[in-house]
């Protein structure tokens, strides 16, 4: 527990690698964007949680594969737990709770939030992203909800929907896994703060 007491102190600083460490991971024009970031008024606001567990002696990070759908532009894709905020939640802590609870079945109760990283605005979307830190005292027994679900840093090219190709894009192969956009740059950060943080 000394790894998640630290990673809890040093959230509560304040002292964040923010859009630094997310620039990292992102790919062409989005790189431009992020140094001229200005939230837009009509983005949609969500939260996502960044689930610490333990595993065999080791921290573990949950990450998901979203199912394919052809309305969502996130469809496909592997990601942290998340989601838009509704209006019957109390606050973005709990939407990141209650996503991860409804996609992974993780009970709301087991998961102790740490912390917030940089919030962070998804163009294609109009997703602002608030992104939480939290673990769990034992490994979860994941229920993935069949509706929504199905760390190495390298490059290359990602084919989109209607023929759009993007050139070189970063990403980290995680088992095998592209984990690329906005989940590489939240992961990005994760990466950048606990670097240097003793297990």
């Amino acid at each position: 527990m000394k790894f998640i007491t630290a990673l809890k102190e040093h959230l509560e600083s304040n002292d964040l690698p923010g859009r630094v460490a997310q620039h990292d991971m992102a790919h062409g024009a989005r790189k431009t964007w992020l140094n001229h970031y200005k939230r837009p008024e009509n983005a949609k606001v969500a939260a996502t949680l960044t689930l610490l567990y333990p595993k065999q002696n080791q921290w573990h990070v949950a990450l998901m594969e979203r199912v394919s759908h052809a309305k969502d532009k996130h469809g496909g894709q592997v990601s942290f737990p998340g989601g838009k905020a509704e209006k019957s939640d109390v606050d973005l802590k709990y939407t990141a709770l209650r996503e991860a609870e409804e996609e992974l079945g993780i009970p709301k109760s087991e998961v102790n939030i740490l912390g917030q990283m940089t919030e962070l605005y998804i163009p294609v979307s109009n997703f602002l992203v608030y992104p939480f830190i939290g673990f769990t005292k034992k490994a979860p027994d994941f229920i993935p909800q069949p509706t929504e679900v199905q760390q190495n840093r390298k490059f290359k090219d990602i084919h989109l929907p209607n023929s759009i190709k993007l050139e070189g894009v970063p990403y980290f192969d995680v088992n095998g896994n592209v984990v690329w956009g906005a989940t590489a740059m939240i992961l990005s950060e994760f990466t950048a703060i606990i670097d240097g943080i003793p297990n």
